[in-house]
């Protein structure tokens, strides 16, 4: 009766801690913890009844902990932090087993010392050891990994010693490190990053792995041969459930790589068809329609909530992106699980940010999503869009941790799509620049074509004459014209949305000012000007706007309506 009290205890006491952990540290993800949970409250389950000598009872429940805690172990390799690739784990796990039957088949066996051991517990508690030290050697400064470990290593050492103890306290209490082990792994912080999502890397498929595979799958049923021959089967089970683990660990090998390979292809097929759609694309609304839709062929459906594609890097701070780290963290009911805090570094969450890539994560409302940016930057076309922007994405951060490369790659192609439209917009607004240069070359209107940031980008020769100055510099600004006392009304009046006009004084070469009357038309939107049209005409002191003469090469052939507007103007009529 003490002793099953003792193990209702401690069974209840280690499932409570581990959801208390899985609580407080809120993983990425909670099933394999969960199951593990359940394989302990089962463990106990089976002991109470052992104690009871309900050894049938007994026996099941301890099927049924391996089974849970199989599917344990196999949650916290599917896309773990730790182990990105389980390939290669999976054939170790299938050639120990196949190595632990023959050693047991034809050495252990056969001494009669072993004979109250079972065969089943023990190459159980041997793949359960395999997989915690993969974990351990993947990261070795993980205490939870390490717990795991030695509750491992107790399960293994009491279902050796007890039977051949004669069931005594001290290899009964190798259980006890057992309960206690995995209690106390899950009450540690480092239980979340045993679950920390990163994306699989595609491991090349060599020789020798084919000959570890085939020597795997048929050493089962060439050791069933042998012990047909030799006499009669006395390990039949132990073979059977040899066969069967390494039959489910050769199913789950080919699964994954089934999986990666369909993976592969539809991020292939996704990323074929967003550069179609980018490079067809003739405008930034085009460019955007086509990222979304390939953001959803990319994505598994329903993982993604939000998509933005910022063309300009001002929208960026309006958007609430900044790096995740710990000295900005979001409120208690929103914050990131406390792992994800403490692993942050330079913005990105450890083991998420990768050395080579060209994004970063940041928090969101929601614990189990993030979000993901992926500038739109090329170096060597900065010029061209010297604006930046980024590709945003919020969503489930499995997900997006899954497809990392292939939206870094979406956005680079994003980017070379805005840079082409970029470019061939300037080329059209150079175009126009020299058309214009072209047909003005010889007129007396005095206008200018002013960028947003009030650079003029192509200057009327009667403008030069204006002010008495030759060429003028590349990237001259308008407001270097403009006297100090008008530069705050030009500037204000240049900025609002609209045509309209300013009067202000302009600066000579010779030092002299000159009054003069700029209207402005707003053509900021338009596709080939992208800019302001200013016109200037000079005021005389009696407040009358002056018509300048026209330049031309032959001063003396002006034509005959510059003699008709002189006039004019001179006779008042």
């Amino acid at each position: 009766m003490l002793r099953a009290i003792e193990w209702i205890l401690l069974g209840a006491g280690s499932a409570g801690a581990i959801l208390w952990g899985v609580h407080r540290h809120r993983p990425t993800r909670r099933a394999p913890w969960l199951l593990l949970a359940g394989a302990v409250a089962t463990l106990a389950l089976g002991d109470v009844f052992y104690a009871y000598d309900r050894m049938a009872l007994a026996d099941t429940s301890y099927l049924l902990m391996f089974a849970l805690v199989a599917l344990s172990l196999l949650q916290f390799t599917r896309g773990g932090a730790l182990l990105v690739d389980r390939a290669r784990l999976i054939d170790l796990v299938a050639f120990a087993c196949s190595s632990m039957l023959v050693v047991w088949v034809f050495v252990i066996s056969v001494d009669g010392r072993f004979g109250a051991v079972s065969p089943a517990d023990v190459i159980g508690d041997l793949l359960l050891v395999g997989v915690a030290t993969r974990l351990v050697v993947a990261d070795h400064r993980n205490v939870a990994a390490i717990l795991l470990l030695t509750g491992s290593i107790g399960m293994l050492t009491g279902d050796i010693l007890y039977p051949l103890s004669g069931e005594s306290a001290a290899a009964e209490s190798t259980f006890v490190l057992l309960y206690l082990a995995w209690g106390l792994s899950a009450l540690h912080p480092s239980m979340g990053r045993l679950t920390e999502p990163r994306p699989a890397r595609m491991a090349p498929w060599r020789f020798r792995d084919t000959i570890l595979l085939a020597l795997s799958a048929a050493t089962p049923p060439v050791v069933l041969i042998i012990e047909a021959v030799s006499g009669p089967v006395r390990n039949g089970v132990v073979i059977a459930v040899t066969g069967a683990i390494t039959l489910l660990l050769m199913i789950t090998r080919l699964a994954d790589a089934v999986h990666q390979h369909s993976q592969a292809l539809a991020r292939e097929r996704g990323l074929r068809s967003a550069n179609t759609a980018l490079v067809a694309a003739a405008d930034v609304p085009a460019v955007e329609e086509a990222v979304r839709v390939a953001v959803t062929r990319l994505l598994p459906p329903g993982s993604v909530r939000r998509v933005i594609l910022a063309t300009d890097g001002a929208r960026l701070p309006r958007e609430d992106l900044s790096p995740l780290t710990d000295t900005a963290r979001p409120s208690r009911d929103s914050r990131p699980s406390p792992a994800d805090a403490r692993s942050s570094r330079d913005g990105r969450p450890d083991g998420l940010g990768e050395a080579g890539s060209h994004s970063w994560w940041t928090s969101a409302a929601d614990p189990d999503e993030r979000t993901l940016i992926c500038p739109l930057r090329l170096e060597p076309l900065a010029v061209a869009r010297p604006s930046g922007g980024a590709l945003i994405i919020t969503g489930r951060r499995e997900a997006l941790v899954a497809g990392r490369d292939a939206l870094e790659v979406l956005a680079g192609e994003a980017a070379l799509a805005l840079d082409r439209i970029t470019l061939v917009e300037a080329i059209g607004r150079r175009d126009s620049d020299l058309y214009l240069r072209a047909v003005t070359g010889n007129t007396a209107e005095i206008m200018a074509v002013v960028d947003s940031d009030h650079r003029i980008r192509y200057a009327s020769p009667g403008l030069r004459r204006l002010i008495g100055a030759g060429d003028l510099p590349p990237l001259t600004v308008l407001d270097d014209l403009v006297n100090s006392d008008d530069r705050e009304t030009v500037r204000r009046a240049l900025r609002t949305e609209g045509d309209g006009t300013v009067y202000c004084a302009l600066h000579r070469t010779d030092g002299t000012q000159v009054f003069v009357a700029m209207a402005y038309r707003d053509l900021r939107h338009d596709r080939l000007v992208q800019g302001l049209v200013v016109t200037l005409r000079p005021v005389g002191n009696t407040g009358d706007v002056v018509d300048p003469a026209p330049h031309h090469e032959h001063q003396g052939e002006l034509p005959a309506w510059v003699n008709r507007r002189s006039a004019r103007h001179k006779f008042r009529y």
